[in-house]
Parts: structure tokens; C-alpha cells; sequence
């Protein structure tokens, strides 16, 4: 494993605080995601499902968790399946978990092989009131390919047609809002190989380099500090193409006096970070960049403080868009008219600021969130506000982290030079 994993004591935690939320006689059941093809032999890299994680710490495909407070039999009350080592196994791909080490890593007792999996389901599911299983409920989450778990409520509805079946995902979204101490550690680690990364591109950048190699350079450091990579695909992009919001081509060059956007985030041990700057090609911001900079930091700024516990985010971003709304005023974006007549339906601020404030972070990039809730102490959320000016060229966007507390928030990212002074003397080097 490259990584350091968190403390099996985190996932202990996990399951017991699921185990709180579900009613008499409930057992979950969980998969692994399943390992998608690409073309002929070809496979994508593997990428585990975060609400078994977050329950687990498995970091392996074919692994099942069932969770069974109200089982009879202690040992059932919570028993991990994992893949078998055969030797064809071994030879091709190499040694998998063994019973002992998935035990040391997730801190559940009973720990079988996958292939007694079915044997047990079917002994247990007969003791169940009600199933509780996994969707992925995300508002924003493409729902194209089956997955395991999808395929897995097929069965058991055929299987066990009389069953009460219960969504898994509202609970997962309730517990992993609030941040546990492990977690903001893993995240605190993930944001300062994000920060050696920029460090390393603020030296690297200049005039004539292609956004391709600006990615590289955070593909070495990320990768030199043990990350298996980028969080995300990595955004690079330089002078008008910073107007696409998620581009990812990163094939052209960085031209002298435009400005380049880099939305980055490394991961460490499945947790996240999210970071953007936007930065001069060559080290010096023009006259406008620096108003339009300034007017997106004070923005930033804004929304740090309006960020509290007890708020809507739908409340909050309100507010920070009423505060963006000044700030294009500033800038001769909008006229006196324009915010005079703004309304929810058809607001002006949307041309030059058309996305979300801010977003929950964690093992997901765009992290699960109960529904409707507020903010809470505990809670992390990236703040990246962002001015887009089509008629320019030019599109500036700024992001950092933050930990919710309950007297004023914690900038995670605040080793990262930000304001535009300390970008300067950051390239200047």
C-alpha cells in the first residue's frame, strides 16, 4: 500500500454510528465498485466505493461488508469478505489481503473469504427485518453503467420479494458530513502535497510552457510524495480557456501576459483536496487582471465569514452572490440597472459567475450531504468563487478548503500563497 492508511479504529467508529441509525432488526449490506473494462484486455483503475470505505477501509476490489446489529450470534454482527489469493492471482496481478491483515486495517473481528459470502447472506438475510442497501443518490451523479450494488438489489428483491428495503445513502451522506479527527488529518496530508505541487509549478511557470507540462509537474511531485495522483482531472488552462469551466484538454501553450488557471487536488489515502489558482504566465499581473483578481479574493473573503454553522447553503450562496453582484459592478460588468432588476429566475451575476460557491469535501471530491441541512461545526467545504468575462478572454477563479468551526472557519489551504502580492514574489523565485 502506498499510502499511510487511517487508524482501523476511525472505521470501528464508522460502523458503530451506523449502527445508531438503524432501526430493529436492519442489516446492511455493501459492495466493493466493480473494476470497469476499457477496450480488448484493458481495465481503469480501480476506485472504491467511498461509503464502504469510510466503513471498512478496504482498498481492494470483491470486498463485501455486512452489518448486522440485531444478529443473534455476536460474530455476525458485523462480518468483511475479501478476495482470496489463488495462485493464478498471485502470479498476475500479486498477493491480495489476507484475513489478518483486512482485520488490522478495518478492526472488524470476522473477516471471511468471498466466496462464502452467499452461504452467509442467505443465512442472515432470513433472521432481517429490513435490508439497507447501496445507492449512489448523488444530486449530480451519472447513473449510465450498473454497478455491483445496483445489480445486488436486483437480487435480493427476487430473492426475498417480502423484505422491507431501506436507502443506505441518506445515513452515509448524515455520518460522513462531520469530519472525524482521522479524517481531517488524511485531508491536511492531501492538501500539502497539493501545496508542494503549486510551489513546484510557481517555479516552473513561464511564457511558452504547454499547459501539458504544467500538469506533469504536479503529476511528478504528487506521485515523488506518494499520492496515487490527481483527485480529480486536472484542470490547466491557460489565457481563454479558462472560460470552460471543467476543461481538461490541457493541450496548448501558456501564452505571455494571459493569465492560467490550475484547478488541482491531490489524493492521499481516498481523501481529497481542491485547490485553484489563477496565476500571471509571466509573474506579473496587467492592471485589469489585478482589479478582476482582487474583486474575486474579496468575494473569497466574503464567503469565509458567511460560511457559518446553522446557515443554508442555499441562504449562503445568496449572499455571496449578492456580494459578487457589487463587486461586477465595480468591475463596469453591471450596470446600476442590472442590479436593480436581478431576481432569482434571471440574474445578470450568472453571466460572468454561473457556479456553485462552495461544495462538501472528503473521501468523494464533491462530497455526499444530507439533504437541506445546514452548515455544521465540522464540516469541510471548499469556498471558490470566479469571475468569467467571455468579451475578455478572461476567467479567474480562486479555491481553498475549510473546516468549519464554531468561531470562525479554518483555512486549510493557507500555505498556499494566495493573494496576488505573494503570488508575484512565489514566481518571482
Amino acid at each position: 500500500m502506498r499510502y499511510e492508511p487511517a487508524d482501523a479504529a476511525l472505521f470501528v467508529r464508522n460502523r458503530a454510528r451506523l449502527a445508531a441509525l438503524l432501526p430493529p432488526g436492519a442489516m446492511v449490506v455493501i459492495h466493493a465498485n466493480d473494476i470497469y473494462p476499457t477496450n480488448a484486455d484493458g481495465i481503469m483503475p480501480f476506485k472504491q466505493n467511498a461509503n464502504l470505505y469510510y466503513l471498512s477501509g478496504i482498498d481492494q476490489e470483491d470486498t463485501t461488508l455486512i452489518l448486522f446489529p440485531s444478529a443473534t450470534e455476536e460474530k455476525d454482527r458485523a462480518i468483511l469478505f475479501v478476495r482470496e489469493t489463488t495462485e493464478r492471482l498471485r502470479i498476475w496481478e500479486g498477493e491480495k489481503l489476507t484475513l489478518e491483515q483486512a482485520h488490522n486495517l478495518s478492526g472488524v473481528e470476522c473477516v471471511k473469504l468471498t466466496t462464502t459470502f452467499e452461504a452467509d447472506f442467505q443465512r442472515l438475510a432470513l433472521q432481517a427485518e429490513s435490508l439497507f442497501l447501496e445507492t449512489n443518490e448523488h444530486p449530480r451523479a451519472e447513473a449510465s453503467a450498473p454497478t455491483r450494488n445496483d445489480r445486488f438489489i436486483a437480487e435480493c428483491k427476487a430473492k426475498f420479494p417480502l423484505h422491507q428495503y431501506g436507502r443506505l445513502a441518506p445515513l452515509m451522506a448524515q455520518l460522513r458530513a462531520i469530519k472525524a479527527p482521522e479524517e481531517i488529518a488524511m485531508q491536511r496530508h492531501a492538501i500539502d502535497i497539493t501545496e508542494a505541487g503549486f510551489r513546484r509549478v510557481f517555479d516552473f511557470l513561464q511564457p511558452g510552457v504547454g499547459e501539458w507540462e504544467v500538469e506533469a509537474e504536479f503529476t511528478h511531485e504528487f506521485l515523488r510524495r506518494r499520492s496515487r495522483g490527481f483527485a480529480y482531472s486536472p484542470i490547466v488552462a491557460s489565457g481563454a480557456n479558462a472560460l470552460c469551466l471543467h476543461y481538461v484538454g490541457n493541450e496548448q501553450r501558456c501564452g505571455d501576459g494571459e493569465l492560467v488557471l490550475m484547478d488541482i487536488g491531490a489524493e492521499w489515502g481516498n481523501w481529497n483536496a481542491d485547490l485553484t489558482r489563477t496565476v500571471p504566465a509571466n509573474g506579473r499581473f496587467t492592471p485589469r487582471q489585478r482589479a478582476v483578481y482582487d474583486a474575486v479574493l474579496r468575494v473569497f473573503r466574503f464567503a469565509d465569514k458567511t460560511l457559518r454553522p446553522g446557515a443554508l447553503i442555499k441562504d449562503y450562496t445568496i449572499e455571496v452572490y449578492n456580494c459578487m453582484a457589487e463587486e461586477l459592478a465595480q468591475l463596469g460588468l453591471l450596470s446600476a440597472e442590472d442590479l436593480k432588476h436581478r431576481t432569482p429566475e434571471k440574474d445578470p451575476v450568472r453571466q460572468y459567475f454561473m457556479h456553485g460557491v462552495s461544495h462538501p469535501l472528503g473521501l468523494d471530491v464533491h462530497d455526499v450531504y444530507p439533504s437541506n441541512a445546514p452548515i455544521a461545526e465540522g464540516m469541510v467545504f471548499t469556498i471558490e468563487p470566479g469571475i468569467y468575462i467571455t468579451e475578455e478572454g478572461l476567467g479567474i477563479r480562486l479555491e481553498n478548503n475549510f473546516l468549519v468551526g464554531k468561531n470562525g472557519n479554518e483555512d486549510l489551504c493557507a500555505k498556499v500563497p494566495l493573494e496576488a502580492e505573494e503570488i508575484e514574489e512565489a514566481m518571482k523565485r
